[in-house]
């Protein structure tokens, strides 16, 4: 079993923003695979399926970014999902705008969100870091990352969204270094 995990918060005005990049994946990875019906359940939108001969987990925390790790928890115990079958998808300030980088285990690098799911699961599982760039202009982090993409980054997020998709036996087959290069090269 694999868990797809997509950070964000669960605000209608938070939809589009940066920070909300990873349940944009889950979306497009619910839609590609046909998983189950999004369903309310251990504090976020659960949806199940396959993809290829394995049974995937997907799901977007509704405890708001810097309380994701409660609800990650939660759906591991019940499931008996080992953490390194755990990949979360997430924004990076570190890294170019539509740049990809998968890696297992690390810091949180500041980021609220993975430091919440460190905090309740440990360090021992994937991560899929989506670039958003720098912020320009002398804007905070927090408000960058709280703000709209713009019209081309949402075009340029969707392309990254369908590449991701479309490399996604890569991830599932846990080869991350494989997945990160093909999905850049596209």
């Amino acid at each position: 079993m694999l868990l797809f995990v997509g950070l964000g918060n669960p605000t209608p005005d938070s939809q589009n923003n940066r920070h909300n990049v990873g349940f944009k994946i889950i979306d497009s990875i619910n839609k590609k695979f046909s998983l189950s019906k999004q369903k309310p359940k251990f504090k976020g939108l659960l949806t199940t399926g396959n993809i290829g001969n394995k049974k995937v987990y997907a799901i977007k925390p509704l405890t708001f970014m810097n309380n994701s790790g409660i609800c990650i928890r939660e759906l591991i115990e019940y499931f008996k999902i080992d953490a390194q079958n755990v990949i979360v998808f997430h924004d990076d300030l570190d890294i170019e705008f539509g740049k990809i980088k998968a890696k297992f285990g690390g810091s949180s690098a500041g980021h609220n969100g993975i430091a919440s799911i460190d905090k309740f699961i440990g360090k021992d599982y994937s991560r899929v870091r989506i670039g958003i760039g720098k912020p320009k202009d002398n804007i905070e982090v927090a408000d960058y990352v709280l703000q709209n993409f713009d019209e081309d980054e949402s075009l340029g997020i969707e392309k990254i969204s369908d590449h991701i998709v479309d490399e996604i036996s890569f991830l599932v087959d846990k080869k991350l270094d494989l997945f990160s290069s093909t999905v850049n090269n596209k």
